[in-house]
């Protein structure tokens, strides 16, 4: 195994950070990584994708997956680093470039101990995570294929540099979106009871959202109905005709999930139809709840403590990750590895401990030969 250059990952990780591209643009990026992967004599697979890459290394059976995400955010960086984002309005404020350089970094360890790796790692470096649906790219292309399992990880800026943290079970939560028009009747301000307030009653709908999780659904289970947009009107003195709702979902109940859309609609439809007021709700459906197979969770959490990690069992996290489609499909489990930023995620101030890189290399190095040689376990005890 070579020696881990710090100073390698820190170099790839800012080349990364100072050219951010967004979802479904990271041509870019593409370019590097694969440039990168070639020069460290890596060999990629030819899969249909128009961007993101997929690497392999090793030879024979089993097959596992390590997965890095790739795509930036639709955010100004806010940060005094030399190596702040130069394209304006664009920022890695989810900390892909993390991602992306760790596995470059695993790439390298593994390639110089190729022959003697017990199985096939494939690596991939996935487009489009913070719209959902560059996961659903890959497993189309056949990135998944003949793969027995499949690890990834997030930088938690939450966490210290040096710790660990994931769980058997639900980890992460789906993501759905919902919209909803309201379209009443436009009046002068001065003559309310001529018109039908569809501020009034987005209003009431926004409150009686609240209801889902407090009253329709135990409170016991994790549920969140948030409204992050309340749009309506142009003038100080004209009641508008239309209001615009929007916000997000998140659950780790998959029964709950399922009934979501239609509990909205009977609420809404009902407070609208009570005034006279039309409503509509438009549901995107995003990805599920992030679901660690619980053999994959411990296996990882163990091998963190061996590694030197201070380890946490988490709770289960609102946030969402479109690895969750992975998980559909095959065992696997993805991590949490602590970053240190004073700011969160997607955060014009987040701002990352880069000492979290060689840890996390190490660690995944370790996890792709230790998981190869617990399938080839089990493979031949079920023979």
């Amino acid at each position: 195994m070579t020696d881990l250059s710090h100073q390698q990952l820190v170099r790839w990780r800012r080349e990364l950070h100072q050219h951010p591209e967004l979802s479904d643009q990271e041509f870019a990026t593409t370019e590097r990584l694969t440039r990168w992967l070639q020069e460290l004599n890596v060999k990629l697979l030819p899969l249909d994708l128009k961007t993101g890459v997929v690497a392999e290394i090793g030879h024979g059976e089993p097959l596992i997956a390590l997965r890095a995400d790739i795509d930036a955010l639709p955010i100004d960086e806010q940060t005094d680093q030399a190596w702040r984002s130069q394209q304006p309005g664009v920022m890695h404020a989810c900390g892909h470039d993390l991602h992306s350089s760790v596995m470059l970094g695993v790439a390298q360890q593994l390639q110089c101990i190729e022959s003697q790796l017990p199985g096939r790692v494939r690596i991939l470096f996935q487009p489009a995570e913070e719209i959902f649906t560059g996961a659903k790219q890959l497993l189309a292309a056949g990135a998944l294929k003949e793969v027995q399992a499949i690890f990834g990880l997030h930088n938690a800026p939450d966490l210290p540099t040096g710790t660990l943290r994931t769980r058997g079970g639900a980890y992460y939560a789906n993501v759905d979106r919902f919209q909803i028009t309201i379209n009443g009747k436009g009046a002068h301000a001065a003559r309310p009871h001529e018109g039908i307030d569809s501020i009034v009653i987005g209003s009431h709908i926004v409150t009686a959202l609240q209801t889902l999780p407090s009253r329709v659904f135990s409170s016991l289970e994790s549920l969140v109905v948030s409204v992050t947009r309340f749009t309506a009107g142009n003038s100080w003195n004209v009641l508008p005709q239309t209001v615009e709702l929007e916000g997000t979902v998140r659950t780790h109940n998959a029964a709950i999930r399922a009934q979501i859309p239609q509990k909205m609609r009977a609420l809404i439809n009902g407070i609208a139809a009570g005034v006279g007021a039309q409503a509509e709700l438009v549901w995107q459906e995003g990805p599920p709840s992030l679901v660690n197979t619980p053999q994959w969770a411990d296996f990882a959490l163990d091998l963190a403590a061996e590694q030197g990690y201070q380890t946490q069992v988490g709770t289960p996290q609102m946030g969402g990750e479109d690895f969750a489609f992975y998980l559909q499909q095959l065992p696997g489990a993805f991590v949490s590895i602590g970053s240190a930023s004073e700011f969160g995620l997607h955060h014009a101030g987040f701002d990352p401990d880069e000492a979290m890189l060689e840890p996390a290399v190490l660690y995944f190095t370790e996890l792709a030969q230790r998981a190869l040689l617990t399938l080839r376990q089990q493979q031949a005890l079920a023979s």
